[in-house]
């Protein structure tokens, strides 16, 4: 995140007390500059798509209500990038003790240690300043993650160098009360062992920690969210009754509702190595579709928009690939580059128990249907008889992934309407060789689908006739 001011020039408890400095609560600080945004119209949540009318509100009123907030949903929909935009909802810049290991706010002390210093040094105590950015910590549940690692445990080195065990200064502090007055992000919280959600209890409940005999009362100021697969409660684990009830609020996320906020988070998302026409993007993203919807494969699991914008980027990388090999070939991806996509993209979706062996059969039936609809939808109207006619029996057009865009117009049969040709490209839009053949081909594999035309497909080419 960019740092938009810099830090306060202010050194010392005296300097901040002067400059009317007020202490705030993580929850109300969350919860003022939200209200404010909104009253201000402004959107916080940024780059998230398809959750607008759904998951947001959820999502705002939890926060308004100072809840610890879990998000369950499938693979891919979008939990962790929205639990990272809670940053923006903080202070740029909090102010902390210098050297506090809990990033303890001047105000409010929490070990002795910093009870102690504030006695002696007073208003000259001095303070340093930590940006928004460093007040959220992610920490993905692992099964191997200790109590030692979320709260802390007593350090065998500081008990050597002296002090007496029961000293509370003998304690390593974990991750939970290092991130006091900040926010604390478990993704995949089902993976946690049992043990170890325990825990976290008296995190969530008293907002105090508790390390193996010792009594200390640290009130952290920490919010807990947190991230899992509903699914994850029955196959890798499960989240105990007494941590849910903790979460005051639990919100279902979901895929895109429209295929727009498909689209959008594809190009969001994907690095591309090439353009890729948006045409080209909604096969994909009705392909993705398809799969979510289909009987075939394993739904529980999910088809992750990660499916999507890993196609998007090897669609690209095919262009570029070609681009390269064919000097003055335009890097502009096009519907031949669609199956080389797929043919690495099955191992991302997990197939019903009794379709073993027709994987291939069912990603290339659901990407002809998807192609299908992508056609239908940007050349209705459009008469392409001409097109059809220009097929005498023996003519045959050749593409793939190794003919240049160039090679293949000039290739192109004259048409008794001259002008089909350009109110194909005209519906694809952009301009150029590149997109005018990705116009010309889907006109062609659409004729293939509606069984006008023939097609011929093997070692990267493909034959229409």
């Amino acid at each position: 995140m960019t740092r938009v001011n810099a830090q306060p020039d202010i050194r010392t408890l005296g300097d901040l007390r002067a400059s009317g400095h007020e202490l705030k609560s993580l929850r109300r600080e969350i919860r003022d500059n939200l209200l404010a945004a909104l009253a201000a119209g402004e959107n916080p949540w940024q780059g998230l798509h398809g959750f607008e009318r759904t998951v947001i509100p959820q999502f705002e009123r939890a926060l308004i209500a100072g809840h610890d907030v879990a998000l369950l949903g499938e693979r891919g929909q979008g939990k962790t990038r929205l639990l990272r935009t809670l940053p923006r909802l903080l202070d740029e810049w909090t102010p902390v003790i210098a050297g506090s290991e809990l990033n303890e706010h001047p105000y409010e002390p929490l070990t002795a240690e910093s009870t102690a210093r504030i006695a002696a040094e007073g208003d000259d105590l001095p303070i340093t300043w930590r940006h928004r950015d460093e007040r959220y910590v992610e920490k993905l549940s692992t099964p191997d993650t200790s109590v030692a690692d979320l709260i802390g445990d007593v350090d065998p080195m500081r008990v050597a160098e002296g002090r007496r065990l029961g000293d509370p200064e003998t304690i390593h502090y974990g991750l939970i009360p290092r991130a006091n007055r900040g926010i604390v992000a478990l993704n995949e919280l089902p993976d946690l062992a049992e043990r170890i959600q325990v825990a976290l209890l008296n995190v969530m409940e008293e907002r105090d920690i508790q390390i193996r005999g010792y009594v200390l009362r640290l009130p952290l100021d920490v919010m807990v969210v947190a991230s899992a697969n509903p699914e994850d409660y029955t196959n890798r684990g499960r989240i105990i009754t007494p941590l849910k009830d903790r979460f005051g609020a639990e919100i279902r996320t979901h895929y895109p509702l429209e295929l727009e906020d498909e689209m959008a988070v594809i190009r969001q998302e994907a690095e591309l190595t090439a353009e890729v026409p948006n045409i080209i993007l909604e096969i994909l993203a009705r392909f993705t579709r398809q799969l979510r919807e289909s009987n075939a494969v394993n739904q529980s699991s999910g088809v992750s928009a990660r499916f999507a914008i890993a196609g998007a980027e090897t669609v690209a990388a095919a262009a570029r690939h070609r681009a390269t090999v064919r000097p003055g070939d335009p890097a502009v991806a096009r519907l031949v580059d669609v199956d080389t996509a797929v043919a690495v993209l099955g191992g991302k979706v997990e197939f019903e128990s009794g379709e073993e062996g027709r994987e291939d059969d069912i990603l290339e039936h659901l990407l002809r249907t998807a192609t299908a609809q992508t056609v239908r939808e940007h050349f209705r109207g459009l008469d392409l008889s001409p097109l059809v006619a220009a097929f005498d029996g023996q003519r045959t057009i050749t593409t793939g992934e190794r003919v240049g865009a160039q090679e293949f117009l000039d290739a192109l049969p004259a048409l008794e309407d001259s002008e089909l040709y350009d109110r194909l490209a005209e519906r694809v839009g952009g301009e150029g060789p590149g997109y005018r053949a990705t116009a010309v081909e889907l006109a062609l594999e659409g004729l293939f689908l509606t069984r006008k035309l023939s097609k011929e497909s093997g070692d990267g080419e493909t034959v229409y006739g």
